[in-house]
């Protein structure tokens, strides 16, 4: 999987929100200034090259679906991000973003918590 730039992202935000979409679905949900139509679709084509959407014609339209799923792309993310920034350490990346955002021993205890929550149901994610 690759790193998507900044506007291939955004299109993708959108078009996991909508599960599926024609260009002038994704131009509609941006907000202003909206970009032309004709870079979403180029955004659009650079995308099914790169294997995140599939393209389905119909009729004389292109209708747009998401190959690469947003927990995918997230998972990709992440660990691109614990990788590339902290050695593979989960441990020292909690730490980094504890410092920086001043979290105490509670607002820790707090993350554990609902992170436990949330691994106990599984399709909260």
């Amino acid at each position: 999987m690759k790193n998507l730039t900044k506007a291939e992202e955004q299109v993708m935000q959108i078009l996991w929100e909508l599960e599926e979409a024609v260009v002038k679905d994704i131009v509609y949900r941006f907000k202003k200034p909206k970009p032309a139509y004709t870079t979403v679709a180029t955004v659009l084509n650079v995308l099914e090259k790169k294997g995140f959407v599939q393209r389905k014609k119909i009729g004389n339209v292109n209708l747009f679906l998401p190959e690469i799923s947003k927990q995918e792309y997230t998972g990709f993310q992440f660990k691109s991000l614990l990788n590339n920034y902290f050695n593979g350490s989960f441990p020292k990346m909690a730490s980094f973003f504890a410092k920086e955002n001043n979290l105490d021993i509670e607002d820790l205890e707090e993350i554990l918590k609902k992170t436990g929550q949330e691994l106990d149901n599984p399709e909260n994610f």
